[in-house]
């Protein structure tokens, strides 16, 4: 069982990690292709694509507040303690994409 969530844990970081990287790198190709400026959009984007990056690695929100439900009403509190974690470990992988992005835009993603 730990085993398991450890791996979910690493999963969830890298997961975010991936979809705000490649979301933001494709999104860009795509603006340059319109005629836009490639790292302004990704600026953009990446600050677009936070939210969603952390809800595409826990699995969506139902399974988020299922689990809180299960953890509260059942009195499971360590099921809630592991989802604070996923997410955490979600938000963690996409502060590090964004520091990525502002380092390789040379530009502040706020």
């Amino acid at each position: 069982m730990e085993e398991r969530f450890i791996a979910s844990f690493i999963h969830c970081y890298f997961i975010a990690f991936g979809v705000l990287i490649g979301g933001t790198i494709i999104g860009s190709i795509g603006s340059f292709a319109t005629g836009d400026a490639p790292f302004t959009a990704m600026s953009h984007i990446a600050k677009r694509l936070r939210i969603w990056a952390i809800v595409a690695a826990i699995g969506g929100t139902f399974d988020a507040i299922a689990n809180f439900e299960k953890g509260l009403l059942d009195g499971h509190t360590i099921d809630v303690f592991k989802q604070v974690l996923l997410i955490l470990s979600a938000m963690g992988g996409v502060k590090t994409a964004i520091i990525l992005i502002s380092w390789f835009i040379q530009e502040d993603v706020d």
